[in-house]
Parts: structure tokens; C-alpha cells; sequence
């Protein structure tokens, strides 16, 4: 299911990164370098060449039909120290086939405030990374995704135990599953895993469902936070 038209300018429509996740001392603007309307994720790899590897048609295919937010792309968001006026862009990237998934950053551009100032060692080792990772993978992984593997078990939020085999069972009816919704997470998840390019579908197909029902399931998982949101403009 698509997201909701972003306000022009708001890097946090799709939460991947939102302003609570940046330590004291760094902030996140309500807009894009040089005032832009839209996201230049894609523009920015293009000039960058980050993704010259994907040399292939069915690696191009793969990726504009996949249903997650990042496969081949990432997403650079921008940053700016509060003192020091330091503007730097990150690019996230969820780490699809990690165990357990989460968000690295896959790179930056630093600039200072003044263009034509020197960047040195120090400045460089003070920008917060791995506390920007934790604390977004904190938030979408770890805060509602209470599950933790004992004994090849996965542990439900009920205290029900499932083991890893059957997540791609029927998940069964959601009205009467307290669980339901986090099993939807954890199929949808394993499917990624498993390299499948549409989860959803296949969901659909495991569960004997229609499509626009598997997909419903997926969107009200998201919303719940249990999975990660979706890639704007696709489906699932």
C-alpha cells in the first residue's frame, strides 16, 4: 500500500530516520539540502555511482518490483550539528538478509558549515553513527518485535513458541490469534530473507488469501511496528 504524499521538504515521511533517533547536539531538518521539495536519494547514488554493480536487466527488474524500502537503494537523509553548523548526509540502508534485519549507514558526505573549510580526523570520528544506527534499529526492531530465538523457538508476545519451520505455515485468523500480527511480521521477514521478490504475493499463496488481504495484513503489521515501512509508491 503506497504511503501518504509527504509536505514538501519532510525528511521523516516514511520513518526510516525521525528526529529522536539523532543525539544531543544534532538535529533534523524539517527540509532537504538546498530547499528541495523532494528526496534526492536516487539522484545523489546516480552521481555517485553506487550503483554501477547492478549491471544486469534481472538485477534492475528485481529491484522495481521489490516491496521493501532498501534492496539495491538506499535513502541519504540530512543532518546538522546544532553548534558547529556542520551539515552532513548519511545514505540508510536496511540490511535485508542481516539476522536479525537492520539499518546500516552505507555512507556519508560531510560538509562544514563554511564551504571551502578544512575537515579534519577529529571532527570526522565525532560524528555519532553507530549511536544514530542503534538507536533506529532500536525503534523499528527491537521496541514492538519482542520475539527472541531460545532453543531454535521463536518466542511470541504472548508466550506461545513457534519453531523456525513453521513460519511459512497458514498464519491462521487474526481475530482470534493474539499473535497474528506479529507471525504476519515474521513470514513477510523470513520471505525477505529468503530473497523473495514479492512477499506479499506469496503470503497471499501460503495463506490461501487474495492478494489485496495479504497485503492488508502487511500494511497493519507496519502500523503496529512491527515491520519496517514500506518503499513509497510500492505495494505490500
Amino acid at each position: 500500500m503506497p504511503l501518504s504524499t509527504p509536505r514538501p521538504g519532510d525528511q521523516s515521511y516514511d520513518g526510516l530516520l525521525v528526529a529522536g533517533d539523532l543525539p544531543d547536539g544534532w538535529y533534523l531538518p524539517s527540509r532537504f539540502p538546498g530547499e528541495r521539495d523532494d528526496n534526492a536519494s536516487e539522484q545523489i547514488d546516480r552521481v555517485l555511482g553506487y550503483n554501477d554493480w547492478v549491471a544486469t536487466e534481472s538485477q534492475r527488474e528485481t529491484q522495481s518490483v521489490s516491496e521493501e524500502i532498501e534492496t539495491i537503494d538506499g535513502r541519504w537523509r540530512y543532518i546538522e550539528h546544532t553548534a558547529t553548523h556542520t551539515r552532513v548526509m548519511i545514505r540508510l540502508q536496511r540490511q535485508l538478509f542481516a539476522a536479525p534485519e537492520e539499518v546500516r549507514i552505507t555512507g556519508v558526505i560531510y560538509l562544514p558549515w563554511r564551504p571551502g573549510d578544512p575537515i579534519t580526523s577529529q571532527l570526522l570520528r565525532e560524528l555519532p553513527t553507530a549511536r544514530i544506527e542503534a538507536a533506529i534499529n532500536k525503534r523499528l526492531f527491537a521496541m514492538k518485535r519482542t520475539e527472541t530465538i531460545t532453543g531454535g523457538k521463536i518466542v511470541l508476545p504472548s508466550g506461545r513458541k513457534i519453531s523456525e519451520r513453521g513460519l511459512l505455515k497458514p498464519l491462521g485468523d487474526p481475530k482470534k490469534d493474539p499473535d497474528f500480527y506479529a507471525l504476519v511480521a515474521l513470514q513477510h521477514g523470513r520471505l525477505t530473507q529468503q530473497r523473495d521478490a514479492n512477499p506479499s504475493a506469496t503470503m497471499a499463496q501460503l495463506n490461501g488469501v487474495a492478494l489485496s488481504t495479504a497485503q492488508g495484513w502487511v500494511t497493519k503489521a507496519r502500523e503496529r511496528g512491527l515491520l519496517p515501512p514500506g518503499r513509497r509508491g510500492r505495494a505490500g
